[in-house]
């Protein structure tokens, strides 16, 4: 028998390797110095633009860190043409890298294409194209749905819904990103411990794989490209619509930030709220909010939810306390009405769920806004420091899945020591999730160990060059910090520069993606920036491994 399963692996890493040898990055195309001649014979040449006006473009993403210049940008009018530029890379004798640019929003250079071409998913959404967006008619049974381009933004697809009273399950805390890019990474926020993310609400996919071939998937229907496709960090196909569940939008929210001393009174108020039992009577969105005591001191006194007095207030209880760290629990409570008596409802309703909760007495912060305004809160916030001139700089992001059983111990070894006596500008995030929400047959991963895990996301802001380096410092202080102390995380977005990384991050997926890789997409031209394939001598030792 153990020579039976010996001969198994044998044959299985053997036929891993020779898959995996297919799936080199060529060395040209890193260094490509022009594009193949017959691409510009082809009906879709007049989109595809090489001055550098265009390519610098899409040389760089909102993180600021990465530059790398492709050859060219490709404006499609369809995704027919996103599928010609594919189909003619894959079947070159030198294939080029093709990577899709959403609204722009990838923090390490995930989206770049260093000598090949980036594709503009926007211009789909442009001209008679624009408004790829389609909700089911309200009046129809359940369940309802809105079919979106890919290209297409939350912020669009959000208010074409609103049209109908109806709205996705799950947002993204910021709105201005594409379909296609948060569905490739997962897409998660504050409603994400109830629905799962929002990948868990798509019902059907419309997706370019790496040989240009258009294919329509879902769980009954070419279901395997479906899985990968949803969190597959681009590496399978490209994502030109989905078709995503709704659920009825409701018209107000009791917005409430709690605020905390006690990291143990905070997680465990937390985790209270996220059971599944709590769903009548608590919160419809849950996320968490770390302060760092340095930056509540030395911050601005205002923010687009705390008032300046609040701010003054929060102060007080640091320095009284003598506490190096603030939590706040950040709820919403919906409710679909303005009328007077559904508004004292909703308002006893809070009441009685603040009732349950160990917050420090007298620190609670409430606003009553629309839906849309709570929804699309963070494009205040991009409106303040756009004119504050600290949007458009360098964002040294890592967001991390943490399990519940360690989150004690990554409190106390980050906030408490790594960051004790810093003072980076920028959000840090803490709230928790339900492993049961997420479907483990997408390629999306999360902690193993726990059934409840936490994201925490440190959103830096790099003000200045000495800021970059030294957040780098920083991040890679905490990465290691995890590895010492043995704490099974997960990057979300994530960003390895070596395949032990990614092996390392995808874990026993690993040899299923590389078998799903050289289905979908053979020559490996797909999301290069993502770094994942680099060369066959470590594709082929990670997949030995």
């Amino acid at each position: 028998m153990a020579r039976t399963r010996s001969l198994g692996f044998l044959i299985l890493t053997s036929f891993l390797c020779v898959l995996a040898a297919q799936l080199q990055l060529r060395p040209s195309m890193a260094a490509a110095g022009a594009l193949p001649r017959d691409l510009f014979n082809l009906g879709i040449a007049s989109r595809i633009c090489t001055d550098h006006n265009s390519t610098a473009k899409a040389s760089t993403d909102f993180g600021h860190m990465f530059e790398a210049t492709p050859e060219a940008l490709f404006h499609p009018r369809t995704p027919a043409d996103i599928a010609e530029l594919i189909r003619f890379s894959s079947s070159s004798p030198a294939p080029f890298p093709v990577a899709p640019l959403g609204n722009g929003h990838s923090g390490r250079g995930q989206t770049l294409a260093p000598g090949g071409v980036v594709v503009d998913m926007r211009a789909l959404g442009r001209g008679h194209h624009a408004r790829r967006v389609n909700v089911s008619a309200a009046g129809d049974e359940p369940p309802y749905y809105v079919d979106a381009g890919g290209e297409q933004l939350w912020i669009d697809v959000v208010r074409a819904t609103l049209e109908h009273g109806l709205a996705p399950r799950v947002c993204t805390d910021y709105l201005h990103l594409t379909v296609g890019g948060t569905l490739s990474n997962a897409g998660i926020g504050g409603q994400a411990f109830r629905h799962g993310p929002q990948i868990a609400s798509v019902h059907e996919l419309d997706v370019i794989t790496g040989m240009g071939e258009m294919v329509t998937c879902s769980v009954t229907k070419n279901s395997e490209l479906f899985f990968a496709a949803l969190g597959g960090l681009g590496q399978f196909g490209v994502i030109t619509r989905a078709r995503i569940g709704l659920g009825p939008a409701p018209k107000r929210v009791r917005w409430v930030r709690l605020a905390y001393s006690s990291v143990v009174s905070f997680t465990k108020d937390q985790e209270m709220l996220i059971l599944d039992r709590a769903s009548d009577f608590g919160f419809d969105y849950i996320e968490g909010q770390v302060q760092l005591k340095r930056t509540l001191f030395e911050g601005p006194k205002s923010t687009t939810f705390f008032s300046y007095g609040d701010i003054t207030k929060l102060i007080g209880l640091a320095s009284q306390s003598g506490l190096s760290t603030i939590y706040y629990i950040e709820g919403a409570m919906y409710y679909s009405e303005d009328g007077t008596t559904l508004v004292d409802q909703a308002l006893q309703k809070m009441e009685a769920l603040l009732g349950q909760l160990s917050f420090e007495p007298g620190f609670v912060f409430s606003k009553d806004v629309t839906y849309v305004q709570f929804l699309d809160r963070v494009c205040e916030e991009e409106r303040v420091l756009r004119s504050a001139g600290v949007w458009d700089v360098p964002h040294p992001w890592l967001n991390l899945f943490v399990p519940r059983s360690r989150i004690l111990d990554f409190d106390a070894g980050v906030f408490k020591c790594i960051f004790r006596d810093s003072n980076p500008a920028g959000l840090i995030l803490m709230y928790p999730m339900n492993k049961d929400k997420w479907d483990d047959r997408m390629t999306t991963v999360t902690p193993t160990s726990d059934d409840v895990f936490y994201n925490v996301a440190l959103l830096w802001s790099a003000l200045s060059t000495n800021d970059v380096e030294q957040l780098h410092r920083d991040n890679k202080a905490v990465l290691a910090f995890l590895e010492k102390a043995n704490i099974g995380y997960k990057q979300y977005l994530p960003h390895h520069t070596s395949q032990d990384g990614w092996l390392q991050h995808f874990g026993v997926k690993w040899s299923k993606i590389i078998v799903l890789k050289a289905k979908y997409d053979p020559q490996a031209i797909l999301s290069p920036g993502q770094r994942m394939f680099l060369s066959p001598a470590k594709v082929s030792s990670s997949a030995v491994a």
